[in-house]
């Protein structure tokens, strides 16, 4: 199966992705912020580079797109094209991820991920509530 664009429209929309301030990330740091939390963004001294940290209650969160850290979810398909590639670059993303999480919570970090679907109206109150919820604890 090919790709659906050409390739000079695939390189257009790949080089927008953001890795960083995405819309899911603003989202969750606005809620947060609104309930009184303050957080650091992207520290770069802690494995993985959190997308939020509250040093404060010893929490990080991660936010993550369904797509490039491998959500079993219905928004996660793999290419269809260059397949090879793409198969390694998602699964050593997924390694990097399980290697973070586990570093950090050796050195005492509560981890948080949030997935870019879970982020959706239907969903967002409760997903939000216990990530509120682990953040007290």
């Amino acid at each position: 199966m090919a790709d659906n664009h050409s390739k000079a429209v695939r390189s257009k929309n790949m080089s927008r992705i953001r890795s960083t301030n995405t819309k899911p990330e603003i989202l969750v740091r606005k809620y947060l912020f609104a309930q009184g939390f303050r957080f650091r963004k992207n520290d770069k001294r802690l494995p993985g580079c959190p997308d939020i940290v509250l040093p404060k209650y010893k929490t990080v969160i991660f936010v993550n797109g369904c797509f490039w850290h491998k959500h079993e979810c219905a928004r996660f398909v793999w290419p269809a094209s260059n397949t090879d590639y793409w198969y390694a670059k998602i699964m050593k993303n997924v390694e990097r991820d399980a290697e973070n999480y586990q570093q950090l919570e050796a050195d005492g970090w509560k981890v948080a991920v949030v997935w870019e679907c879970q982020l959706k109206k239907d969903s967002f109150d409760a997903v939000m509530a216990s990530i509120l919820e682990m953040i007290r604890r």
